[in-house]
């Protein structure tokens, strides 16, 4: 099993403090959010790639010359892009780094601007029983709903995935945490082809929830997208 993390956005949102940082090296109690994701990572996952954008790439670089311990298990990819105009989406950047990793095996992606207390071991555990996509979920305060993919399930299966919806239907939220089996990476590939919306991961569950089944992990603990100034 492979990981890789989406660093490549430009969080536009925290400016003036990602105006000459990426998001996911801001530091939480001394400590980069990234390093806090790759520590709930299980120890399982051979690889992990962080695709990041041309303009914060050799941020990475620095930070990952400093990591010894990491050194031989991350790899870091650029997209090449330079700027929030040009992006070319989450979906996009997902398969770069399939493409760039030649990734031929089950895989965990996550978003770069994920902060959470759990660990993904029984994420992974609960995924190896069936080997269907799967999305981590997670109950959400009402009046927060609005800001996030929201989901329908039944018996552990998705039913409906909705972008930030006006009026959300469910209390549960996407994470942005994914598994995809390896015999899924095709389906990404043939997604990346089509005129739907490539801005993130969640379009491909919307998309496979017309042919397939998705399932739906449920995760217990603290979670927070840093998206705001004022909820970092």
């Amino acid at each position: 099993m492979m990981c890789i993390i989406l660093c490549a956005g430009y969080a536009t949102r925290l400016h003036p403090l990602t105006l000459d940082k990426p998001k996911a090296l801001l530091e939480i109690k001394g400590k980069p959010i990234i390093e806090y994701i790759i520590e709930r990572i299980p120890k399982r996952i051979e690889k992990i790639f962080i695709v990041s954008n041309d303009k914060f790439c050799n941020h990475f670089i620095w930070w990952l010359s400093h990591k010894k311990e990491l050194m031989n298990k991350v790899e870091i990819i650029n997209d090449g892009i330079t700027s929030n105009e040009n992006r070319i989406g989450g979906v996009m950047d997902l398969w770069l780094a399939i493409e760039g990793g030649n990734i031929n095996d089950d895989l965990l992606v996550i978003l770069g601007d994920n902060l959470f207390s759990f660990s993904l071991n029984d994420f992974v555990n609960f995924f190896n029983q069936h080997k269907k996509t799967t999305l981590g979920i997670l109950e959400m305060d009402r009046d927060k709903l609005k800001n996030f993919g929201i989901v329908k399930v039944s018996e552990n299966k998705i039913l409906e995935f909705k972008e930030k919806p006006e009026n959300p239907q469910s209390n549960l939220i996407s994470t942005g945490i994914y598994l995809f089996p390896r015999e899924d990476i095709k389906k990404i590939r043939e997604y990346t082809l089509t005129s739907l919306n490539k801005e993130g991961p969640g379009y491909i569950i919307k998309h496979f929830l017309e042919t397939q089944e998705v399932y739906a992990f449920k995760f217990l603990g603290n979670w927070m997208d840093i998206g705001t100034v004022e909820e970092y």
